[in-house]
């Protein structure tokens, strides 16, 4: 026996007559005796009491006593044969009873209103009261009635069983059947049978409907599945099982014995005191809705005793189902995991504290129960073995309940994480709303929160939601789960920093320790970290998998959030990887909008060898976004490396003007391709004999275009840079109609070269007076030449004003001097004209220069058939000029012509008045009054008319109105 169900009592012995049948009726018992009489049996206290009436019935809740009953009523010959059953039929006040067939009688008096014929010989029958709905067997057939709502039935099915029914009942749609010694279900609509259990090898099947919907069957068994066994009440010669209002029925041949139910409560006690936990879960249902916090308790206390005992049996995951279910507090389950650190800001409870769980006894007890209420509490596992096998079974277990625990913790992680979210945000709101001038108690901390900042709380919820998530991370990293443990980390999470960094490290598991790091906002931490984890896979200490994972780049990756929130923490770090990937990390400041100012600063201090690296990539990539004292400053940083290596050379005595080192090639394309420095600053910087092309650059930044194509040609000798310089200028002024003549550089270039080279020392004063910030003014460039043609011996010739003082009339071609005139000569110094290099500058550019102004500035000795690649070109392109605007003026002039022609056209038109012409206006006769016309030449009008009636719309539009 699993525990007392029911308790069986004696309600009354020595019947005269062998029992056939019995039923109850209110507190009443009626028996079908043997000698076909109805004997009726009512408690021994109200003896004198009369029989219930039907209105009786209905207003008192009669039940079945527990007390010996006597008898009150003796019906003889109630029918001619025994009474093999009846049974009250509450809804309709009707007694029905099977003998030779089956009869229907009226309550109280016994009158009989209807009789079945058709289920004569029948031996069982079963009523369905809902749908009223009646079946009985007959040998081996079950026919099924219906009642048609008066005195009448209709039949409905009928099916052959196996053997003769010994008892049936209704339940639901089907018919539960008693054959045999088996218990069986039979389909009412389509006759299927399915065996449940037998009943038992002498006792018959006896069958009940309970008002639950339930049956109860001979072996008091329960139905749910694997149907076991929960009490056997031992008496002999059972022949009728009968559901009453409150208690079973069992009669005997002589005597009847009442099936009284123990209360729930006291059933719930035995059940889990003898580790029927399923069943005492499933008894607490059942309990009364008043005792909901009762059946709470009771729910709780079972699901706790009944994880431990899972627990200690092995059942780690079905064990954390009921630490689920009973609602208990998280740290209790984790007591059971030593292992486990948690957060030293909290208590945890032992386990045996939650299982003092008291019970009100007035619940329960029963009347006549010994099984004791008392509940023995379950002391927490303990594991005490030591030889190896024993351990390997340990750590497999440990394994097992860690994994489990795991399971345990994701279930329980939504609600308490839901709610110490929310009770962070309602802090958030309070204080932005100015409440964050209340106190906290002694018991309030700190602490920093992925995706919460910085917030303070001391709430339970978030207490509780630290422990949960440490523990969950201590035990996903436990069972080998590493990358859920990361995704853990990734998200809104609560995990104790101390602990889990401890932890991490020890496990080597940098990547969740970055994760760590990050969601909690120690960014000094994780990227020190990841610097460090980088250096050592460059070492190959490191496996290949975590060697590939981190890699500088992942630093910038790291950063990328961090640009608009914490710049300077970016630039520190950045720093570590701004020699190994220059353009990510540039690229990084760009995306991060970080000013570059800023940037350069700090560069500047931490790490100058890279400014101009940034500087370059930075023009580079967005050249309108560096300011000019960012492009200053570059152009300063190639002068000064260039500088320094020049005087490396200069001292090892191998300078030479046309080296080029990549600081020098990259600082004459700053030079030349930006605009934002100050030349005159780096003019001051050059030396004086050396970096002409420098030099000239700058010159030409200040407009000194003489000065700068000077030192092309005397300086560097290298004319093609000359004309170079000359084209950009050109250019440049092509599309500006207010500066002076473009072409006016290219003359300047002529002058140069048909200006002897001055001696070095007085160049170099030149420009050293030009630099000095005293000088404000530019001397005059001019000495005596001597003129040297190709292969003729050296001529005399005039001397040539320099570039500032020669001024070309755009207006006309004639500078004031004859080809014949004979220049002055200077006797001092003497040089070589570069008439080849005018010439060819000539040749090459005739398009681009004046050529009269050209002309002028020539020797007179110059040969018009050097000059024929100038010339050619020169007059042909003047011929076709003259002629395209001959033939334009031609054009212009027929054009004028047609036009006068088509004038004249159109003022030859006729009118003829005559004395029938009317006005299209007044309608009224044109006469000898001023007339107008409208230009379809048909349309007339008195001119009066047309000016007076301004509203009218004119007939046809084009030529205006012509007055006549």
């Amino acid at each position: 026996m699993v525990h007392s169900a029911y308790d069986s009592f004696e309600l009354l012995s020595d019947c005269p007559t062998k029992i056939e049948s019995i039923e109850s009726y209110g507190s009443k018992l009626l028996l079908g005796c043997s000698d076909g009489s109805l004997r009726i049996y009512a408690p021994e206290s109200s003896g004198s009491d009369r029989s219930p009436t039907s209105s009786d019935y209905h207003t008192q809740i009669l039940e079945l006593r527990k007390e010996p009953y006597v008898l009150e009523k003796n019906v003889a010959g109630f029918s001619r044969r025994p009474l093999v059953s009846m049974e009250v039929l509450e809804s309709k006040e009707l007694l029905l009873s099977l003998s030779e067939s089956i009869a229907f009688h009226r309550l109280p008096n016994l009158e009989t209103i209807a009789v079945l014929t058709k289920a004569k010989g029948a031996n069982v029958y079963s009523w369905d009261d809902r749908r009223g709905f009646l079946c009985f067997a007959r040998q081996k057939r079950v026919c099924i009635f219906r009642h048609d709502g008066g005195r009448g039935f209709v039949e409905v099915k009928e099916f052959g069983v196996p053997d003769m029914v010994k008892s049936m009942s209704w339940c639901g749609e089907n018919i539960c059947l008693g054959i045999r010694r088996e218990y069986m279900i039979l389909n009412s609509t389509n006759g299927a049978l399915s065996e449940i259990f037998p009943s038992g090898r002498l006792a018959p099947p006896l069958v009940v409907s309970l008002p639950s919907g339930q049956l109860l069957l001979g072996k008091v068994r329960s139905l749910r599945a694997p149907y076991p066994l929960i009490q056997t009440v031992v008496l002999r010669n059972v022949r009728h099982l009968l559901q009453s209002n409150n208690s079973a029925i069992v009669a005997l041949d002589n005597s009847v014995y009442g099936l009284f139910p123990v209360p729930i409560g006291a059933q719930i006690v035995q059940l889990t005191a003898s580790g029927n936990f399923e069943e005492a879960l499933a008894l607490c249902k059942l309990l009364p809705p008043e005792d909901a916090s009762l059946r709470a308790a009771k729910e709780g206390s079972i699901h706790i005793r009944y994880a431990h005992y899972l627990f200690d049996n092995g059942n780690y995951e079905e064990a954390m189902e009921h630490f689920l279910a009973s609602q208990v507090d998280i740290t209790y389950v984790l007591s059971l995991y030593p292992s486990i650190v948690l957060p030293k800001t909290t208590s945890v409870p032992e386990p045996e504290k939650l299982m003092d769980i008291s019970w009100d006894s007035s619940h329960l007890s029963r009347a006549s129960s010994d099984v004791s209420d008392d509940m023995e509490s379950l002391p927490a596992p303990h594991l005490s073995e030591s030889d190896e096998s024993a351990a390997l079974r340990s750590k497999k277990m440990s394994h097992n309940t860690l994994m489990a625990l795991v399971k345990f913790l994701q279930k329980k992680r939504y609600s308490i994480i839901e709610k110490a979210t929310a009770e962070g945000t309602e802090e958030v709101v309070s204080d932005a709303v100015g409440d964050n001038f209340a106190s906290y108690d002694s018991s309030r901390f700190k602490k920093v929160i992925k995706g919460r900042g910085n917030i303070p709380f001391s709430s339970s919820a978030r207490e509780m939601a630290a422990i949960l998530d440490t523990a969950l991370l201590q035990a996903l990293l436990l069972t080998g789960q590493s990358s859920a443990a990361l995704e853990l980390l990734k998200g809104v999470n609560y995990c104790d920093v101390k602990i889990c960094q401890e932890i991490l490290q020890k496990s080597k598991n940098y990547t969740a320790l970055l994760e760590l790091y990050k969601g909690n906002s120690m960014h000094h931490e994780a990227l020190k970290l990841l610097n460090q984890l980088i250096e050592e896979s460059k070492s190959n200490e490191m496996p290949a998998e975590l060697t590939q994972k981190f890699k500088p780049e992942s630093i910038i990756e790291y950063l990328k959030p961090l640009c608009g929130t914490d710049p300077m923490l970016v630039l520190e770090f950045s720093m570590l990887v701004l020699e190994s990937c220059p353009t990510q990390t540039i690229e990084l400041f760009l995306s991060g909008n970080i000013p570059a100012d800023l940037v350069n600063s700090y560069l500047k201090q931490h790490a100058p060898n890279m400014q101009a690296r940034y500087l370059e990539l930075m023009l580079a990539m967005n050249q309108d976004g560096i300011s000019g004292n960012l492009q200053n400053e570059m152009v300063h940083i190639y002068l000064s490396e260039v500088l320094e290596w020049y005087s490396d050379l200069r001292a090892q005595q191998n300078w030479d003007e046309k080296t080029y080192s990549p600081t020098r090639k990259k600082l004459l394309s700053a030079l030349e391709s930006i605009s934002g420095y100050n030349p005159e600053a780096l003019l001051k910087r050059l030396p004086a004999d050396a970096l002409y092309e420098e030099r000239a650059i700058l010159l030409g930044k200040m407009n000194q275009h003489e000065l700068a194509l000077s030192l092309y040609v005397h300086k560097l000798h290298v004319p093609d840079l000359a004309l170079s310089y000359c084209d950009r200028v050109y250019e440049s002024l092509l599309h500006q109609p207010s500066a002076r003549s473009s072409g006016n550089i290219y003359l300047t270039l002529m002058q140069i070269y048909l200006n002897p080279q001055r001696t070095t020392k007085n160049f170099e004063k030149r420009i050293t007076n030009f630099v000095s910030p005293q000088t404000t003014s530019i001397p005059k460039v001019g000495s005596a030449m001597s003129v040297k043609g190709r292969g003729r011996a050296a001529k005399k010739i005039a001397e040539i004003e320099g570039a500032e003082d020669f001024r070309v009339s755009l207006s006309s071609t004639d500078s004031g001097r004859s080809d014949g005139d004979v220049d002055e000569f200077n006797e001092e110094g003497s040089s070589t004209i570069m008439l080849d290099e005018v010439l060819d500058l000539l040749s090459r550019r005739w398009d681009r220069i004046n050529g009269a102004q050209a002309l002028k500035l020539l020797p007179r000795e110059t040969k018009l058939q050097n000059l024929l690649p100038f010339l050619g070109p020169l007059f042909k392109k003047s011929s076709e000029a003259y002629r395209n605007f001959s033939v334009i003026k031609s054009l212009r002039q027929s054009e004028n012509l047609q036009v006068k022609d088509e004038l004249y056209n159109h003022r030859k038109a006729v009118v003829k008045i005559t004395s029938d012409s009317m006005c299209s206006l007044c309608n009224k006769k044109i006469g000898t009054s001023v007339f107008a016309v409208y230009p379809n030449g048909k349309t007339l009008v008195h001119f009066v008319c047309f000016r007076d009636s301004q509203s009218m719309k004119a007939v046809g539009k084009g030529l205006p109105l012509r007055k006549r």
